[in-house]
């Protein structure tokens, strides 16, 4: 008996560990309250069920969803159909075959729902919808960062007590990645009429909240990061197999990715059907350029120039994915010099403040119509910017690495970095603080005045 009273204690413990391990893989401490949150508002009751709006909330700081866009999922907890739809459609309409006249717009017990495309009828659209699935940061771009559509649901409970939430919700943003908790009952949604005089509000709502956790979407990091410096000749690669080596097709010229492409036969009308955001996600697998690191996406971090109260350093993104282009894509740097910004040049800027006074974080990302779109891999396939910061004379060092950041994201996801004892070292022979040429050349000349 006391065997088996150890094994059963050591097995709860094992799942809790477990538990807790999965709950540790979902947070992210630059984006500690990052979620998506699903709500679903009834705002009438029809004769066999109800109409609800279904809004897809993104609360993440710098990651987006992509084209192909998302895919909602849930188990109906009875027999529920989807009579119609506005602003989405289920990919599969099941059997309806016990339905005599109206045919239901889905009859399964497991509907997948994804976003319609842009420029659908009017009459087939609601606030926020037909993007497509494509959901901006919220960080990034707040009106962008929702997406919705509305359901009338049959057979199924018309009052509040007889209404079975739904269960079971899953969520792709366009890949894997995301869990989702079970439905929780909450006050109804309260809203306002367009004249802001009136307050109206839901007979039911209920949210669903989805966590990202990147070990869940990729064995490997998508991208990885690269330094150099102007005070040493030392190049830092990204590290070898940085994303994984195992099972990846690689081109090694522009030629050679279309060749391939064509003979797997996922030519370029296979990867419009990805970017108009169909359901087949197989055609949006990468094919890479032949790399050491095998990664879609490379940052590099470049140390450029030094100057008497500022220090500049320029970051260069490379798209090596011929099958991807990244519109709207994000870059998150973590570095103690980051909260003293004078001026970035070519991107947009916001800092993140997780953490109340702490501001050593920074979101980055291309300007509307000028570098939002980091194209695939080719000659056109990198956007760059330079950031001017302000020293802070108590903390500023080239040494020991300083002047390189701590942890490069892109689009969500950590890349990959350096190891720390190969980071480009400040030579020996050079002062504690590297002096400005400006400051060499000044000195020249009073000598040769002299």
């Amino acid at each position: 008996p006391h065997a088996a009273l150890a094994l059963i204690v050591a097995a709860a413990a094992t799942l809790s560990v477990a538990g807790s391990s999965c709950s540790l893989l979902a947070y992210d401490p630059l984006d500690p309250n990052g979620n998506i949150t699903i709500k679903w508002d009834v705002l009438s009751w029809t004769p066999d069920g109800y109409v609800v709006t279904v809004t897809i909330n993104n609360f993440q700081t710098y990651r987006q969803i992509m084209a192909p866009g998302w895919t909602v999922g849930w188990t109906w907890a009875k027999r529920e159909v989807i009579w119609s739809m506005v602003g989405a459609q289920a990919t599969e309409q099941g059997d309806c075959s016990k339905f005599k006249a109206n045919l239901p717009h889905s009859c399964k017990r497991t509907p997948a729902v994804v976003d319609l495309l842009p420029g659908v009828p009017y009459n087939q659209q609601i606030a926020n919808c037909c993007r497509g699935g494509v959901v901006s940061a919220y960080g990034q771009d707040p009106s962008g960062a929702v997406s919705s559509f509305q359901v009338s649901v049959g057979q199924a409970g018309t009052t509040n007590r007889t209404v079975k939430v739904p269960k079971n919700f899953t969520l792709l943003g366009p890949g894997p990645g995301y869990t989702c908790g079970p439905a929780k009952v909450v006050p109804s949604t309260v809203f306002l009429t367009a004249d802001h005089r009136r307050k109206t509000q839901a007979l039911m709502t209920w949210n669903v909240t989805c966590t990202y956790s990147q070990h869940l979407a990729s064995k490997y990091p998508t991208c990885c990061v690269s330094f150099s410096s102007f005070y040493n000749d030392t190049i830092v690669p990204c590290a070898k197999c940085a994303c994984g080596c195992e099972h990846k097709t690689c081109a090694r010229s522009e030629p050679d990715s279309k060749r391939l492409m064509s003979a797997s036969g996922k030519s370029s009308a296979h990867a419009v059907t990805a970017v108009r955001g169909h359901v087949n996600r197989q055609s949006a697998a990468p094919l890479l350029q032949c790399t050491t690191h095998m990664c879609p996406v490379r940052v590099h971090w470049h140390v450029k120039l030094n100057y008497h109260d500022y220090w500049r350093a320029k970051v260069t993104v490379t798209n090596f994915n011929y099958r991807t282009n990244y519109t709207g894509w994000t870059l998150v740097a973590q570095h103690p010099n980051l909260d003293n910004i004078t001026e970035v040049f070519s991107f947009d800027y916001k800092p993140v403040v997780s953490y109340g006074s702490i501001n050593d974080t920074a979101l980055f990302y291309g300007m509307k119509f000028f570098n939002d779109q980091l194209m695939e891999a080719g000659p056109y396939g990198n956007v760059q910017s330079e950031v001017l910061m302000r020293k802070d004379a108590s903390t500023f060092t080239f040494r020991q690495g300083w002047a390189f950041p701590r942890k490069i994201y892109f689009n969500g996801d950590e890349c990959r970095m350096p190891p720390p004892d190969s980071y480009p070292y400040l030579p020996n022979s050079a002062p504690a603080s590297l002096v400005s040429s400006a400051s060499v050349v000044v000195a020249f000349l009073v000598l040769l005045m002299a």
